[in-house]
């Protein structure tokens, strides 16, 4: 079994997406990522600007973005965008702890300025997003300058939900005492 067979399946288990979606779209990301790259996140999304007809299924590497698509009313899969992380410009995210929704903007080698929403049920998972666009982005440097930073966002975050326990341990030993 390669590398993206191994690292795709916990990712999208851990998405929480259905059997059938994964088999579904699987095909044409197989296309899209070489056999060695570990996948670092699958999500379901949506394009904050287009009503919610569509399906929209964002998976990320390391080194590359492809987002796939299914339309309404025929179901037709078709990817939407492939590219490689170098070639994107002017990327950026906004977590949104109130709402449960992180966004990631990026400008394609075409010029067109994407914008992808993803919700998440859980303030510390906004926050491992949040994490995992900083390390993928940025770099592993910046991500683990900003992590205390996050560490008390996301008790905060919590502490205003009054679900304390939701933050995870790592989390806690990163905070300054």
């Amino acid at each position: 079994m390669n590398v993206f067979s191994r690292t795709f399946l916990p990712a999208a288990r851990e998405a929480g997406l259905a059997v059938s979606t994964v088999s579904r779209h699987l095909p044409v990301l197989r296309q899209c990522v070489g056999p060695g790259d570990a996948v670092s996140l699958v999500a379901r999304c949506f394009r904050p600007e287009r009503p919610q007809r569509e399906d929209f299924l964002l998976l990320l590497t390391r080194r590359r973005l492809v987002v796939t698509r299914q339309g309404w009313p025929l179901s037709r899969l078709r990817l939407h965008l492939n590219a490689e992380l170098r070639h994107l410009r002017h990327v950026s995210w906004t977590a949104d702890p109130r709402n449960g929704v992180i966004e990631l903007a990026a400008t394609a080698v075409d010029g067109v300025r994407e914008r992808f929403c993803t919700r998440v049920p859980q303030p510390h998972q906004l926050w491992r997003l949040d994490d995992l666009f900083t390390q993928v982005f940025r770099g592993e440097a910046a991500a683990a300058a900003r992590r205390p930073v996050l560490a008390h966002a996301v008790a905060a975050e919590t502490a205003l939900a009054g679900h304390r326990d939701l933050v995870p341990r790592g989390f806690r030993t990163l905070a300054p005492a």
